[in-house]
């Protein structure tokens, strides 16, 4: 592995020195169940190099990751024939509900409205104006790199 951090529980799953329940692992990735399981078949997918959060990539980080999500995904949705769903998110600092500070991507299987998992959307459609989202939408484009 070319970059980790020692204090990293997930470098240290990488490397062997915590046991985890892999689901698939190449040269880049590593998909394993999260301990916590929050419907069965759970599964967090993260880059081998230490990379805190989605700020830090680079194209080929995010090639690398998001290349592998559609086939893991499908491994997961084939296991059980109850799944009739899945959440997939990836949150970025602790404010966004990281809470290991290595990049990862949450493959949350989806049975009913009733499995334990949940997602708020806030509708804010009457707080902003044409103009108003058009300045955001600004603001942002001027900070796009190549």
């Amino acid at each position: 592995m070319a970059n980790y951090d020692s204090n990293c529980v997930f470098c240290k799953i990488i490397k062997g020195e915590i046991p985890s329940t892999t689901v698939y692992e190449d040269d880049s990735v590593k998909a394993f169940l999260d301990i916590s399981q929050v419907t069965p078949g759970h599964t967090l997918v993260i880059l081998k190099d230490h990379v805190e959060n989605i700020f830090e990539y680079d194209d080929e980080m995010a090639a690398t990751i998001f290349s592998r999500i559609p086939k893991i995904a499908r491994a997961v949705k084939k296991s059980n024939p109850e799944i009739k769903g899945m959440n997939i998110c990836q949150n970025n600092g602790a404010l966004a509900y990281q809470s290991v500070m290595h990049t990862h991507i949450h493959l949350v299987p989806r049975y009913s409205n009733d499995d334990g998992f949940s997602m708020t959307w806030a509708d804010n459609t009457d707080k902003y104006s044409i103009d108003q989202l058009q300045e955001i939408a600004d603001k942002i484009k001027t900070n796009l790199e190549d």
